[in-house]
């Protein structure tokens, strides 16, 4: 599947929703938390395969606004999983080339996580390949009302696009050109709302543990099919 992809037109901008794993715990008949311990396999190969296809960018929904309210051992126990995974694939990341960033309210999450990003972003911040972003307690929501308080302190009254795109929290990264979430669900949750005003949209049935490079390759495909028109007819985008 991967010799039908076309190299020209690789999307810069990839993010994923990864949605399912609690589905895939249930189905194991195992506890959710075993969902998500399953589903860095499926982090590692969609940032191998966007690395080696020449993604720019990755944006991968780790962790909402929302999800605090989830059961406080679930919750904890994806904490001790993002510590822990970092430290397992900081290895990889330095490989790879790979440089580690995040957007969201990361004071918001425990010391230890907050101290072992601080670490990894660090120490790929010289890397100059794929840029692997975890979006940890984000919601667009939350992303739009930082901007908007920054520009009220700046003494903004005459806002334009470009002054939001300025305040939020993905400054200096192109919008996503494909959005993929898993598990069959259609919507977007909150996630990078101002972004994904004209990003391509896959869904796919797989749960977000079982998806690997072939899915990836499977999502791409479907977005080089497509004709990004961006308002413009088709006509004006051909001529």
């Amino acid at each position: 599947m991967k010799n039908q992809i076309s190299k020209a037109n690789i999307p810069d901008h990839i993010a994923v929703i990864m949605d399912g794993n609690g589905r895939w715990a249930q189905k194991q008949g195992v506890k959710r938390i075993f969902g998500h311990q399953n589903a860095i396999e499926a982090v590692r190969s969609v940032t191998e395969g966007s690395a080696e296809l020449g993604v720019k960018f990755l944006t991968l929904y780790a962790f909402s606004t929302e999800n605090w309210e989830r059961p406080k051992y679930e919750v904890d126990g994806l904490m001790t999983l993002l510590v822990n995974t970092i430290k397992d694939e900081l290895p990889t990341l330095q490989e790879n080339n790979i440089k580690l960033a995040t957007i969201g309210e990361t004071s918001g999450l425990p010391e230890k996580a907050q101290n072992r990003l601080k670490e990894a972003i660090e120490q790929t911040s010289t890397n100059t390949g794929m840029q692997l972003v975890l979006a940890l307690n984000y919601s667009g929501k939350w992303d739009l009302v930082q901007a908007m308080n920054a520009m009220l302190k700046k003494g903004k009254t005459n806002i334009e696009p470009l002054d939001v795109d300025e305040h939020l929290s993905t400054k200096g990264m192109p919008d996503p050109d494909l959005l993929i979430r898993t598990s069959g669900e259609m919507r977007i949750s909150n996630f990078l709302l101002w972004q994904m005003a004209y990003t391509e949209l896959h869904f796919t049935e797989v749960l977000w543990p079982d998806f690997r490079k072939k899915d990836l390759y499977e999502a791409i495909i479907s977005y080089q099919h497509r004709e990004r028109r961006f308002g413009k007819t088709s006509d004006q985008v051909k001529a």
